[in-house]
């Protein structure tokens, strides 16, 4: 914009226009004789804005001399006050359009100083604007650029805006990362997989990667992953063998390592876990074999209440019968050491059958009349060693008094005798005695009447 009454004067830059310069007059109308020769002489003497009303002022007039006589002077006649002169024409229409250019010309100095030229760069698109904003919020606002909560902007948000500033945007795109099998949701404002990578802290040498790393990152994002290089140590037949690897899977390291995994061959973790920086790998040769065996499945024994029978004996009605179980198990040497056999199948072949019992209840008689004042004692003595479950080296006879079983039968007791009590033994040996006497005991019989 160009200051008013400079010559060459053009129009300003917010479309007003300037006010025309008025020529001077030669000589200015009611000015007095000790005014020189009006306006023109005063731009000769270098004053060429100087109040008109300041050259018309009239000189003072000199003190009268006073009276000699002493005489009072009467009171002063008040003459008519001098009029002071009238601006000229010309400048009274001077002043008000210069106020005018003046107002103007400070409001468009004021217009320019806060017009600003920055440079806004939104994701590597640059471009110049001007623009009254403050600061960046401001002008974020003015051009409609939005931010998340992952986007940055440089300066900040609050930061106070200049001419002359570059604003630099750059919006975040989501990448669903996996990074060393660890799956997670990731957001990056680089332009490129490889500024990304950087951008994480990612070391990209020698690591797989499923997209190239001068990839560009859209709006929309991309599937990442990443397989940073890792030292993996795999103990096999003995040997250590150590690798640089990017594999996905401990069974690929172990490949990587030049070891060949055959038959039942394990590793001491999951094959297809993923392996970790400075993780050892063991692999367990394995041989085995599968082993079936008969097992015997043991049978139960129940017991049955029988009146007929004296208290305190138990007569096997029906013996019990062991059922068989076939049993597999599976037998491993692991690393040439031969492990405990590992039970993995197993059916009956035949149901165990219950043993049967009968439990005598009757109670025993008190005495058998002819034979109680025997000494059956010293009897049990010669013939069994006073041992209720003797049996003698033939198996034919048993108990205190040797019966055999038809004997023992024949006087009423059930099963063995040597499995009855030692009061019923004793009761039916007295009724044996009463039977035949003495001679049912050929050796000791003699005892009874010592």
């Amino acid at each position: 914009m160009y200051a008013a009454g400079t010559p060459g004067a053009g129009p300003v830059h917010d479309g007003t226009r300037a006010a025309d310069t008025l020529p001077y007059p030669e000589a200015a109308p009611g000015l007095g004789d000790g005014a020189g020769e009006g306006l023109a002489g005063l731009r000769g003497a270098g004053d060429t804005y100087r109040p008109a009303y300041e050259l018309a002022r009239p000189e003072p007039e000199p003190p009268r001399p006073a009276r000699r006589d002493g005489a009072r002077r009467g009171p002063r006649r008040r003459g008519p006050r001098p009029r002071l002169p009238e601006r000229p024409e010309g400048m009274r229409r001077l002043l008000p359009q210069a106020l005018v250019v003046a107002f103007l010309a400070g409001g468009t100095t004021a217009f320019v100083a806060k017009d600003k030229a920055i440079e806004l760069n939104v994701d590597g698109r640059p471009r110049t604007l001007h623009t009254f904003a403050d600061d960046v919020t401001e002008l974020l606002a003015e051009e409609g650029v939005p931010l998340g909560a992952h986007d940055t902007v440089a300066p900040g948000p609050g930061a106070t805006l200049s001419s002359g500033d570059e604003v630099a945007v750059r919006h975040a795109r989501p990448v669903r990362l996996t990074l060393d099998g660890r799956r997670r949701d990731a957001w990056t404002t680089a332009r490129t997989v490889d500024g990304a990578l950087r951008q994480w802290g990612v070391r990209a040498e020698g690591a797989y990667l499923s997209a190239a790393r001068s990839r560009p990152i859209g709006g929309s994002g991309l599937t990442l992953d990443v397989r940073t290089e890792r030292t993996v140590t795999v103990l096999a037949d003995g040997r250590a063998r150590t690798v640089r690897t990017n594999a996905a899977t401990v069974a690929e390291a172990v490949a990587e390592a030049g070891v060949t995994l055959r038959g039942q061959d394990a590793t001491s973790v999951a094959p297809d876990s993923f392996p970790r920086d400075g993780q050892t790998v063991s692999v367990l040769r394995i041989t085995g074999s599968r082993e079936v065996r008969e097992e015997p499945i043991p049978f139960a024994v129940r017991r049955v209440a029988d009146p007929t029978l004296f208290q305190g004996t138990e007569v096997v009605e029906r013996p019990g019968q062991p059922g068989v179980r076939r049993v597999t198990y599976v037998l491993r040497t692991v690393n040439g050491v031969r492990e405990r056999p590992r039970r993995v199948a197993s059916e009956t072949v035949r149901v165990p059958r219950a043993r049967l019992v009968k439990v005598g209840t009757r109670a025993h008689p008190s005495s058998v009349r002819g034979a109680d004042h025997l000494d059956w004692r010293g009897l049990a003595r010669c013939e069994s060693g006073g041992r209720p479950d003797a049996v003698d080296p033939s198996g034919t006879y048993g108990g205190l008094y040797q019966f055999d079983e038809t004997t023992w039968h024949g006087l009423g007791g059930r099963g063995r005798p040597q499995d009855a009590p030692a009061a019923e033994q004793t009761y039916r040996a007295k009724k044996l005695y009463v039977r035949r006497g003495a001679s049912a005991w050929p050796q000791c019989g003699e005892r009874l009447r010592s």
